[in-house]
């Protein structure tokens, strides 16, 4: 059985409005156990809508689109859903007295652009809703089922939620989808998927490995599918035992989690504290590790040294040595994780230093050159890094393996 997803708006294109209906919507189907196959973002035209619509049944057991339900004129999609499934709009009363009541609050005065709202499909099934003015409808024509919902979030999801996945659990018959997903730091995806070559030969057909690189660090997602949900579990974590014998310590984490959700919780778990100190991140390492809640349970603080001064007088970094090596150099950071640690008296700490861009290189140290230093109880370790010249990028990058770096301390120093 396949699924496929229409989005419909000018807005969607011109990036004025991101398409998350479509994201949510996949993440709700996936865990219902269905499979979603395409998804696709149109104008506002009854020459596209009718094309989608034709594609889509040549391929598609179950076609869900989402906007252009509204009243004014760039909202088609009734209008063209009429011309596809060749009927016409009639008026419905229990729609309209839904608008009604709804409205009633914010508008004294119907009028007849709310009125044209309770015009629907006549060969459509209409299913009410509660949270919005624009009806749900849903076709159902040569085995391929059609629903189309507002674009309002809210109400695509009240739709999806109460209406229209449990019509599809009740008239499908599902089979189980089960996901695994094991984040790996340190390999580039390209040496990754060679390393794994093999492995990915061996795996049964019923299993899809499937690479999601981000900054720094790969997820692996291990996707199962069958009747027999024991089976698939089993299988899967007899191929992540096995992946672990081939990446070995590169292994971040266990699910999908985020750097810094391993980090918050190993840091919790063992009881051990945490500083920053950081020059061109700017505070950025801090700040994602106090968006997660809790996170004052072992972090103290940061010191973003961004001016030489800083270093100097808060950190303890020696003068004479930053005009030697210079700022970005690993005297500094190393000096930096040390200085930060004893100041705010913590267990670890991280430090960063380096030339974000997209100007401030030179020969010898070019845009994206990153020197990362982490400190702990027993040691300071460092290592310089090449990110390149984008500016945002290297931040998060930076970021990114600063975080790694300190967990793989902690590992070893609490193992």
């Amino acid at each position: 059985m396949k699924i496929e997803i229409i989005t419909i708006g000018d807005e969607l294109l011109i990036g004025q409005v991101i398409d998350t209906n479509s994201a949510w919507m996949g993440r709700q189907l996936n865990n219902a156990g269905f499979e979603l196959s395409r998804v696709n973002s149109i104008s506002d035209s009854e020459e596209e809508i009718l094309n989608i619509l034709h594609e889509a049944s040549q391929r598609a057991d179950v076609v869900l689109m989402t906007g252009g339900l509204g009243p004014t004129k760039d909202d088609i999609t009734k209008k063209t859903l009429c011309k596809y499934f060749d009927t016409q709009l009639l008026f419905d009363e229990q729609v309209f007295e839904d608008i009604k009541n709804l409205l009633k609050v914010y508008v004294p005065n119907i009028n007849e652009l709310n009125r044209q709202q309770a015009m629907v499909p006549a060969n459509c099934t209409v299913i009410r809703n509660p949270v919005g003015s624009a009806p749900i409808m849903w076709f159902d024509r040569g085995g391929t089922i059609y629903v189309s919902m507002p674009g309002v979030p809210s109400e695509m999801k009240n739709a999806m939620g109460n209406e229209i996945l449990p019509r599809l659990l009740k008239r499908f018959s599902n089979g189980i989808i089960v996901h695994k997903t094991v984040v790996v730091s340190g390999i580039p995806e390209s040496s990754l998927a060679e390393m794994l070559s093999e492995f990915e030969r061996s795996m049964p057909d019923f299993v899809k490995l499937a690479y999601l690189p981000s900054a720094g660090r790969i997820r692996l997602r291990f996707t199962g599918r069958g009747k027999d949900k024991d089976r698939i579990e089993r299988t899967l974590d007899k191929l992540i035992a096995q992946l672990e014998t081939i990446v070995g310590d590169s292994i971040l984490a266990y699910g999908d989690l985020t750097t810094v959700e391993v980090i918050a919780a190993l840091f919790t778990h063992k009881k051990i504290s945490l500083s920053t100190a950081e020059s061109c991140t700017g505070g950025n390492i801090a700040h994602q590790i106090t968006k997660l809640p809790g996170s004052s349970n072992y972090f103290k603080g940061s010191v973003v040294a961004y001016h030489n001064e800083v270093k100097i007088n808060l950190l303890n970094v020696d003068s004479a040595q930053l005009e030697q090596n210079g700022a970005v150099s690993q005297y500094v950071v190393e000096q930096m994780a040390q200085g930060v640690r004893t100041k705010l008296g913590t267990d670890y700490s991280v430090a960063t230093s380096g030339i974000a861009g997209p100007d401030g290189g030179s020969q010898d140290k070019p845009v994206g050159t990153i020197w990362i230093a982490v400190a702990g109880p027993n040691n300071i370790e460092s290592a310089c890094f090449s990110f390149g010249s984008q500016r945002e990028r290297n931040i998060v990058r930076s970021t990114e393996m600063a975080l790694v770096m300190l967990k793989k301390m902690v590992d070893r120093d609490r193992s």
